[in-house]
């Protein structure tokens, strides 16, 4: 029987490894000829609320791709459906709110919500991968940082400016803290039920949290995604903290805890790196949308990338963000060998 891959898991822990780990956000999307068969047939929200489906689909990219993790199949708003949001997808522009949080009764009718029960269907996808993948590569649990929940609650849907956002937010702070409140203890109880299933290790995503200054970070957020990353801290799993555009709040998302930042292509990995110390893991940090190009400039961008890694421990390569739906397959494909060989070779150097 084959031994667990563990390359992702150790570097996390910031351990030595054979070569760099590779997973990709959105690994198992709609750049997947196979994942739009899928969804000819179902929708996003049918295939999260089907384990069966779901799983499916978190195992899609592992044989096709090489990659070293597997993570979850899951949408970040399954959490608030159960706390009364009622939200559908429109094709082309994301998530649609249809009953916007944005007054104190509106976040008062926010209700508590039993994990295990509501969220079964997560859970029972994450048991069965846990069986599925026993010994290939670890599994990531995932969820939506209260802010990046809260901006979509508030807006409605997806926003450029987060106008509503904070707007509520120095208006009414009351109201912006109980809203994040609630918020952080169904996240902080949804990552602890998919760990208690069998995942590995937890990725918090707060994507819209970089429209921040340090300023309001540091009053606004941090106290939530420190709840949540410290209240994950006793069950030994590594925590991922995500974020875009947070070239500006990166010493600051540390105080939140966990053992792994993710950095996007707008701060160089090195630099990062010497920001943050060596108590930290590192994920990143390639531009999606170079893999939309020709694979020699791929290859430059990757190696480059590699370079600033400078063999350190700890580094996971990942994009900055998700695949974007019009990747080539091949360049997917190709990007995981060039990583696997090129660090390969260099630990035998």
């Amino acid at each position: 029987m084959p031994s667990l891959n563990d390359r992702f898991l150790r570097a996390c822990r910031r351990e030595p490894v054979d070569a760099t780990p590779v997973w990709f956000m959105r690994q198992a999307g709609r750049f997947l000829p196979e994942y739009r068969k899928l969804r000819e047939k179902y929708s996003l929200l049918t295939m999260a609320k089907t384990p069966d489906l779901a799983a499916q689909v978190t195992l899609m990219p592992l044989e096709r791709l090489g990659v070293d993790a597997a993570i979850l199949f899951a949408d970040i708003l399954l959490p608030v459906e159960p706390m009364g949001i009622r939200f559908d997808f429109e094709e082309g522009t994301g998530p649609l709110i249809h009953n916007p949080v944005r007054s104190r009764a509106d976040v008062e009718r926010l209700q508590s919500v039993e994990v295990e029960e509501a969220l079964s269907f997560v859970v029972e996808a994450v048991r069965i991968l846990r069986r599925e993948l026993e010994n290939r590569v670890p599994l990531i649990g995932f969820a939506g940082a209260p802010f990046t929940l809260a901006s979509y609650l508030i807006e409605g849907g997806s926003s450029r400016s987060h106008l509503l956002t904070k707007s509520l937010m120095y208006r009414e702070s009351g109201v912006w803290h109980g809203l994040m409140d609630k918020l952080s203890e169904v996240v902080l109880s949804y990552l602890r039920a998919q760990v208690r299933a069998g995942a590995q290790a937890v990725q918090l995503f707060d994507s819209w949290v970089g429209c921040l200054s340090p300023g309001d970070y540091r009053e606004y957020v941090l106290p939530y995604s420190r709840r949540i990353l410290q209240g994950l801290e006793d069950t030994g799993v590594p925590r991922i903290h995500f974020g875009t555009e947070t070239g500006a709040l990166l010493e600051i998302m540390t105080e939140a805890g966990g053992e792994v930042m993710a950095v996007d292509w707008r701060v160089h990995l090195d630099e990062a790196w010497s920001r943050l110390g060596d108590g930290f893991a590192i994920q990143g940090n390639l531009d999606p949308a170079v893999l939309l190009g020709p694979f020699g400039e791929v290859r430059r961008r990757a190696l480059e990338i590699l370079r600033r890694a400078i063999g350190r421990p700890g580094h996971i390569f990942n994009l900055g963000h998700g695949v974007l739906p019009q990747t080539p397959v091949e360049n997917v494909v190709q990007l995981v060998e060039l990583v696997h060989h090129t660090t390969a070779e260099d630990k035998k150097t």
